[in-house]
């Protein structure tokens, strides 16, 4: 059977299950995770949107300017998803993958698409735009890979 790796990830978490076989449950491979993230992120949201909140004029148009923690946590989510895609390239290159299905956060999974290699582009048969990094295994494989309706009438 073909080996097929699901990744899912958000700016700063990604976990990689790979499904065996149909019937069965999928299984963990690893999980990368971006501690500066983890460790950033509650600091950097709290200094983004406190600026914001108490900002007046929003400038022409009523637009808020972008602050400094918020480019931050961008420059740590393109930062992970370099990261990320740089693993699975060496990874399809080692073999250990043939199929990949992505589940990533909207926003995650633009950035993440930017830094994949052509070898892994082509591996990737199927993308969905959800967060769904807090499921189980049991519930990942039931949603990811439904069963197959049975051909009796």
């Amino acid at each position: 059977m073909t080996q097929t790796w699901v990744l899912l990830a958000d700016e700063g978490r990604a976990r990689i299950l790979e499904w065996r076989s149909p019937g069965t449950d999928l299984e963990e491979v690893e999980e990368l995770t971006d501690a500066a993230a983890h460790a950033d992120n509650a600091d950097l949201r709290r200094d983004a949107y406190g600026r914001r909140a108490g900002s007046g004029a929003q400038g022409i148009g009523g637009n808020a300017t972008s602050s400094a923690g918020e480019e931050k946590l961008d420059h740590e989510a393109e930062l992970f998803a370099r990261r990320v895609a740089d693993h699975l390239s060496q990874a399809h290159r080692q073999h250990r993958y043939e199929r990949l299905r992505i589940v990533a956060a909207p926003r995650f999974l633009g950035r993440l698409r930017k830094q994949l290699d052509a070898e892994v582009k082509q591996a990737v048969e199927d993308e969905l735009d959800k967060d769904l990094l807090q499921l189980d295994r049991r519930s990942l494989t039931q949603r990811l890979f439904p069963p197959a309706p049975d051909a009796a009438p």
